[in-house]
């Protein structure tokens, strides 16, 4: 456990680069006393507005959190959605030399109207299309001019077009060429271009769909591509072992919610780690938490597994909170010592 609170007290020496979907949260808080007269929907009495960064932002926002240098890579629309994303990442002293404008792009939104404490609805701006070549060009220049200051590239897809074939398979060798990690928080429906990253931090259901996807032969028929089959704990472990040497990663880490994690090694050491949790009241977010604090653990001097455990300890931290959160150093070494 020292050793764990050594690595930790060095996450202020780490650089890294989050490369990814910007998303922008947004929230309407308000209340409802009435129905309206239009239409049977609640009439929601608007009080106040909040944002946060969300997708690549947010796992930005946990590396900022905790004391490390962090530089965000992305796209975002010419509109004033940007504009309040940009607002709040300098509120939390994130370098945005790395995104780009496109004006032929929205900026992602994700707009929650909140009544009380409970979320009426939700409205989705956002694209879903693959960036273009000129896009991608741009991003893979600045990486190419950037990638010796850094320790380190999170790869955070949410989908909506930032992290495409083309723009991952230029970068896993950039990456590579240069002797930096390579870690990723996946989208099941994008694991084939993850070939060749050091890690890759997918949830249970995220692996589940994806063993599907792919449609990996499975030689000893040892579990079925059933679509509608859940998968038992020994079919989770299969999955995950073919997915390592599919796209030959060095270690994978899957979050099991209240199981804890497991993490699988290339060297075929299998290690499942309770999860530290006390109470869970939101697991918003926790995805972004895991992938910052194992990335950040390996550019610290631990080994997979030691990072592993630092991940799952900021897990059980944010999911003690409402909302997407984030943590600290300071929380965490307390964690720990508790």
């Amino acid at each position: 456990m020292g050793n764990l609170k050594e690595i930790v007290g060095r996450f202020d020496k780490a650089k890294i680069l989050v490369i990814g979907d910007l998303i922008l949260d947004e929230y309407i808080w308000g209340t409802v006393d009435r129905i309206s007269p239009e239409a049977p929907v609640p009439v929601v009495w608007a009080k106040k507005r909040t944002h946060v960064p969300g997708g690549a932002a947010n796992v930005a926002y946990n590396i900022k959190a905790f004391d490390a240098e962090v530089c965000l890579v992305g796209v975002v629309g010419k509109d004033k959605n940007a504009q309040v994303l940009f607002s709040e990442l300098k509120k939390r002293k994130i370098v945005t030399g790395g995104i780009f404008i496109d004006p032929g792009r929205y900026t992602t939104v994700k707009t929650r109207i909140i009544a009380g404490h409970q979320q009426v609805v939700r409205l989705d701006w956002e694209h879903e299309e693959s960036l273009s070549r000129q896009a991608n060009q741009k991003i893979l220049g600045f990486m190419r001019k950037n990638i010796r200051f850094f320790d380190a590239v999170i790869i955070e897809d949410y989908g909506k077009g930032v992290i495409n074939k083309e723009l991952v398979s230029e970068m896993v060798s950039l990456v590579h060429g240069a002797g930096k990690y390579i870690t990723v928080d996946p989208k099941e429906e994008h694991f084939q271009f993850y070939r060749g990253a050091t890690a890759i931090t997918p949830n249970r259901k995220e692996l589940e769909n994806a063993i599907k996807n792919l449609k990996i032969k499975d030689t000893t028929n040892e579990f079925k591509l059933n679509e509608y089959r859940l998968f038992s704990d020994k079919d989770i472990s299969r999955a995950a072992e073919h997915i390592m040497k599919y796209l030959r990663l060095d270690s994978l880490l899957v979050t099991l919610g209240e199981q804890g994690m497991c993490l699988f090694e290339k060297d075929g050491r299998k290690t499942h780690i309770p999860t530290v949790a006390q109470e869970v009241f939101d697991v918003s977010g926790a995805g972004d938490t895991v992938i910052s604090a194992f990335t950040l653990g390996i550019c610290s001097g631990a080994g997979k597994l030691e990072a592993a455990h630092i991940a799952n300890y900021a897990a059980g931290i944010v999911v003690g909170k409402i909302g997407t959160a984030v943590t600290t150093r300071e929380e965490l070494i307390e964690s720990m010592n508790s």
